[in-house]
């Protein structure tokens, strides 16, 4: 599958300032861990969000904003943001820091 290079820019600019931000190739594309736990992804189909499982409805009230998928199985907790809303700065800087929370809140692998 193909990277979304821009979306990858955007996510390390926006981690960049992060302490226990890693990296690797995941999903099909590129994905950023926090303290060892997944946080989020980029795709060529959208940036993957982890918010938690049942942490994640107000994100679904978001146009753009989907349920992530894996293959034809639902993966609770994850969302899948399109272009629309992930180029919203303000909202993709609410996305990333509701994964933040989240992530803070899992034991460090």
């Amino acid at each position: 599958m193909a990277r979304d290079k821009g979306l990858e820019e955007l996510l390390n600019d926006e981690l960049a300032d992060e302490h226990g931000i890693t990296q690797k190739a995941m999903f099909g594309g590129w994905a950023w861990l926090f303290n060892g736990n997944l946080l989020c992804g980029a795709r060529h189909d959208g940036m993957l969000v982890r918010l938690g499982k049942g942490q994640y409805g107000w994100a679904l009230h978001v146009p753009s904003i989907v349920p992530m998928m894996s293959g034809s199985r639902h993966m609770d907790g994850w969302v899948r943001a399109a272009p629309e809303a992930y180029g919203d700065d303000a909202l993709r800087r609410k996305l990333i820091d509701a994964a933040l929370v989240f992530a803070r809140s899992l034991r460090a692998k």
